[in-house]
């Protein structure tokens, strides 16, 4: 076969030179690229090996009719609850267990997981009363009234710390339910002062208090096929394992409290004003929030403590918990948002205080539409009829309402940290609607399959609400201080909630670089988003564990992700690829080959934008994105895209014979390949983590160029890889991960350029190769490392 240039090109070609294991022996294998095997645990019948739930696939099933009565002088709830448990496994029951989990705020009754302490500098005197020994009763934390079955005959049960356990008079089998019901009551904390996510916040000016009720029923525990009763102590962390059910529950409050809650309330048109009503039905039908009940309003009910009762009735469906709040100081807003995915028609809501109506009355509850739209384009569409955000200064979240923060100050101006952290936190609460109110994981065991998969959903929606919106997590670069820290610092995202150091790096952080490092450099956008979309539909209304997220993510991809999961999830390795030398070598037409020469880097990196990333790149050049506070822009595309349809030459790697090697080129050939330079670019992985190499390219006249590629190059020899490059023109610079999106924590050794250091210009033999030594060469297996590809467009 003839050898044939049709053009002389920008990039001819580039070639991998991955030592081997048999040029350098006992050099390479840490296991990065073995499959997961037994550390994932083994498919059945319940849980299949393509990720998706096996034929066999249950879950059991509660339901809640719930009576509350909120005494608001003395600060005590008051409940009873009817529970129907309905036994869908395959065993039988002799016992359940619920979930206590106000006992966390007594001081006798609590988990008592405790931290290691040293003795303060300084100290109050509240805090020498919690030290007492032994504790004494601060009188928090749950008090059982009666426990009984549906016919009222007592059963027999057990406390231990924020757990109960039931015994059952006979056993639950297969199929069967069981009907029981418990009166309770506790004092509600002061949440600003003793911490928690449920309890009420004083406002010293008006006299007026705001109540989020949250955990604040005994509520079933999951029993699973995976781990049976998950009855793991709640110590104020780990959130919440729960089973779904439907709900009924009346609230029997003071009259001019206004309710909001879980799911729909059936009785509006008794509890409000005609003239709110009237306004809550025309914000059922608007497309911008309607003031339900109005600052006016708001303000005036602060001034009157009512001593009259009202009840307020709600039930949700298909929901794994209930949550509420209560208090007359509340601004009510709402509008219609249809998700287009279902044509549901969702009410989207925010109640705020007068302190934060600057920025919830404009913000809110736009953000809550867009949130569920969002989320709704990227998992499943959202299924339930409200969407709500409540201010209450704090973040958490329930099945279709969640508490935030967002205040001004008093002369109702703010900041922009201030209404951007509103903006994200609403997001991120709302957000948990998805993960994992309805992709319903053990948040208890496993904190980054919640907060994580939000995290990153959180930030794609984000960026679709304003391509310049400051998010914190998310893009790479934002992860690299926290992998930066020495390894005794650091710990597997893999790990149990209760014990995890650094809460918020680990649990929800860098889950979501990973996760936008797989979207955007690893996998790609539609990849990704096919695998991530059947992950959410797969286990919508189910409980998934991790390995049902790994082995769906691969199954509709068909990627082989588990060198990724391994390092990322399962390790603390950081990534750290290192540029080590770059080897110069031109034409030689003489008959002998003839050693290269090499060059060292060392010059400063050039200075990235902090709040740019791939994903705002891509997204701005996304023609069909339409940001929710500003248009796109036009930017030029970060990878370019390559015509290879020119006639490939194929040379073999090894010279086989010096007949080959001196074989003449004629006159054409010469002159197309004169100006050829080869660049050998060798790799040093020191961090330990594999990532794609993502290379820029500056040449002397000014021109750039960008090639990436995959992390596969590392699957024979993890400590080092070589990349060779043919070019026309010469080199000035090579930047490996100009947009740092691998998150590499050291992008001093990412740069080469050539006129840092003496270069010796060298020659590499070039010869013709005949149709039989073409043939020879495709077959032995050896690499040829020179091949021609077309001109770029």
């Amino acid at each position: 076969m003839k050898f044939k240039i049709t053009a002389v090109v920008t990039l001819i070609y580039s070639v991998t030179f991955a030592q081997n294991i048999l040029n350098n022996p006992g050099s390479n294998h840490g296991n990065k690229f073995e499959q997961l095997g037994g550390i994932l645990p083994t498919p059945n019948i319940y849980r299949s090996a393509s990720g998706a739930p096996g034929h066999g696939y249950w879950q059991n099933r509660a339901d809640y009719d719930i009576t509350a009565y909120l005494d608001e002088d003395k600060r005590n709830l008051k409940g009873s609850e009817t529970v129907t448990y309905y036994n869908n496994s395959p065993d039988d029951l002799d016992y359940i267990w619920l979930q206590l989990d106000e006992n966390q705020q007594s001081t006798v009754k609590k988990a008592d997981y405790q931290f290691s302490s040293t003795l303060p500098k300084a100290t109050n005197t509240d805090q020498l009363k919690t030290s007492e020994l032994p504790a004494k009763d601060n009188g928090y934390g749950v008090n059982l009234d009666k426990v009984t079955d549906a016919a009222g005959n007592p059963l027999k049960y057990t406390v231990n710390k924020t757990m109960m356990r039931i015994d059952l008079p006979k056993i639950l089998k297969k199929g069967d339910k069981f009907v029981f019901k418990i009166d309770w009551n506790y004092n509600i904390p002061n949440r600003m002062q003793m911490g928690g996510r449920g309890g009420y916040e004083n406002f010293a000016e008006d006299g007026n208090d705001l109540y989020t009720i949250t955990q604040w029923y005994p509520r079933m525990c999951v029993y699973s096929d995976f781990q049976g009763w998950q009855n793991h102590q709640f110590t104020g962390r780990g959130e919440f394992a729960l089973v779904f059910g439907n709900f009924k529950v009346t609230m029997n409050v003071p009259a001019d409290h206004v309710v909001a809650g879980t799911g729909e309330c059936k009785n509006y048109s008794q509890v409000l004003s005609a003239d709110q009503y009237s306004r809550y039905q025309k914000a059922e039908n608007a497309s911008e929030p309607i003031e339900i009940i109005t600052l006016d309003e708001a303000k005036k009910a602060e001034k009157n403590h009512s001593k009259q009762r009202k009840t307020w009735v709600f039930e949700a469906s298909d929901v794994r918990d209930f949550a509420w709040t209560s208090s007359r100081k509340f601004v009510w807003d709402g509008m219609r948002v249809t998700i287009p995915e279902n044509n549901n028609k969702v009410m989207a809501m925010s109640f705020y205080p007068k302190e934060a109506y600057g920025l919830y009355r404009k913000y809110s509850t736009k953000a809550v539409a867009h949130t569920i739209k969002t989320y709704s384009e990227f998992t499943i569409p959202y299924p339930y009829p409200v969407a709500q955000s409540i201010e209450a200064s704090n973040g958490m979240e329930y099945p279709m309402i969640c508490f935030n923060y967002g205040r001004t100050e008093k002369d109702g101006t703010y900041s922009e940290a201030i209404k951007n952290g509103m903006i994200g936190v609403i997001i991120h609460e709302v957000g948990h609607n998805f993960f994992p109110m309805i992709i319903n994981s053990d948040e208890r065991q496993w904190s980054w399959m919640d907060e994580g998969l939000n995290t990153f959903t959180e930030y794609l929606t984000e960026e679709k609400w304003d391509n310049k919106f400051p998010s914190r997590r998310g893009p790479a670069w934002t992860i690299v201080d926290y992998m930066k820290l020495p390894k005794d610092q650091l710990e597997p995202i893999m790990s149990n909630s209760e014990n995890i150091i650094q809460f918020g790096p680990n649990a929800y952080a860098k889950p979501a670089t990973g996760l936008n490092i797989l979207r955007e450099t690893i996998m790609g956008r539609e990849l990704f988003d096919k695998a991530f979309k059947t992950y959410a539909k797969r286990w919508a209304f189910k409980h998934p564990e991790p390995a049902d997220f790994f082995r769906t993510m691969e199954d509709a991809s068909g990627e082989d992700l588990d060198w990724f999961w391994r390092g990322w999830f399962y390790g603390t390795d950081p990534v750290d690829i290192s540029i080590e030398k770059v080897t110069v070598a031109t034409p030689d037409f003489d008959t002998a080959p003839r050693e290269a020469s090499e060059t060292k880097y060392k010059v400063d990196p050039p200075i990235q934008n902090k709040y740019d990333d791939i994903s705002k790149m891509r997204n701005r050049e996304d023609k069909a994105m339409v940001f929710e506070v500003e248009k796109d822009k036009d930017l030029q595309d970060f990878y370019y895209r390559y015509d290879r349809g020119q006639e490939k030459v194929n040379v073999d790697k090894e010279y086989s014979s010096k007949s080959e090697a001196t074989a003449s080129l004629d006159k054409n050939d010469r002159e197309r390949l004169k100006n050829i330079t080869a660049y050998q670019i060798d790799f040093a992985n020191k961090g330990g983590l594999v990532m794609p190499l993502i290379l820029e390219f500056t040449f002397e006249d000014g021109s750039k160029l960008k090639d990436k590629t995959s992390a596969q190059i590392w699957r024979q020899n993890e400590q080092k890889v070589s990349k060779t490059y043919y070019f026309d023109k010469k080199l000035k610079s090579i930047q490996l991960d100009p947009l740092r999106e691998t998150a590499d924590i050291d992008t001093d050794n990412n740069f080469w350029s050539a006129d840092n250091g003496k270069t010796e210009v060298s020659k590499f033999q070039l010869f013709k190769q005949n149709q039989k030594g073409n043939t020879r060469g495709a077959s032995n297996g050896k690499v040829n490392p020179m091949q021609a590809a077309g001109k770029k467009n």
